[in-house]
């Protein structure tokens, strides 16, 4: 299995488009996956300076409804013609920032045909499961985030039911895919134990002190690998590296071999 990051935050390369976003492209044995697709075509332009033909991908997932996972939805369903998509049946609710910076999917995508809306546990042939968000227990810090969605009733505390989690099993492996774990990565991790566990850990604001370096060993004692980006923050990154032996980064442009 090779997981390559089209898409996030950092790179060391100077042919690489970078933004506040995250995409991966995953090769399994039968399979060719897209996860999430940044804010813009910036992934598909990465894709061909790597040498990947999105055209070839024949399953892509939305981790969340969130714009920086899914603004490029409309550049991948331009480049490729036979992919579903399989994104969380709330994937398309009203989601901001506050009360004023809508934070959301564009709505003229969703009566798409090759869109596929998932809920609870969505079986993908034999080795890939799709979990929602609901799966497993909201951190309570997740509710303090500032994140909403907009009701009826005014907007509330987003609490991340639209949030889906990708597992691979595959040669005796179980890996996770996780995009911005909204819900908790603690508890992420804790529901699945997964032997490797890879995306965003959601701690670019956390401060650099006792909780995280608590939170940090108590990730490492899972005995996961775990391979994070975009939304962990990169001196939080540093920060846990220097806590934990299982941990690395997967910048832009870079690949993972499992």
């Amino acid at each position: 299995m090779r997981i390559t990051s089209l898409l996030e935050n950092t790179t060391a390369r100077t042919d690489m488009c970078i933004e506040h976003g995250l995409s991966l492209y995953i090769e399994t044995d039968a399979h060719r996956i897209l996860f999430d697709m940044g804010q813009s075509d910036a992934f598909a332009k990465n894709a061909e300076t790597l040498g990947i033909d999105l055209s070839d991908v024949d399953i892509a997932v939305l981790s969340h409804g969130h714009y920086d996972h899914g603004g490029g939805l409309a550049a991948f369903l331009a480049r490729n013609q036979k992919a579903p998509v399989y994104l969380h049946r709330d994937a398309f609710l009203p989601h901001y920032n506050g009360t004023e910076k809508y934070i959301g999917l564009d709505t003229v995508l969703k009566g798409n045909e090759r869109l596929l809306f998932t809920q609870g546990k969505t079986a993908i042939g034999n080795t890939l499961t799709l979990f929602e968000g609901g799966t497993v227990t909201l951190d309570a810090q997740a509710a303090l985030s500032g994140l909403t969605e907009r009701t009826a009733q005014g907007f509330l505390p987003d609490d991340f039911r639209h949030e889906q989690y990708l597992l691979i099993e595959e040669n005796g492996l179980r890996v996770l895919l996780s995009g911005c774990s909204h819900r908790g990565v603690l508890q992420i991790a804790a529901h699945f134990t997964p032997d490797v566990l890879i995306g965003g850990f959601h701690f670019s604001k956390r401060a650099l002190d006792a909780d995280l370096a608590a939170d940090a060993r108590s990730l490492d004692a899972m005995r996961t690998r775990y391979y994070t980006c975009h939304c962990t923050g990169t001196a939080q990154y540093h920060f846990m590296k220097a806590r934990m032996k299982h941990l690395a980064y997967l910048a832009c442009g870079e690949s993972v071999i499992l």
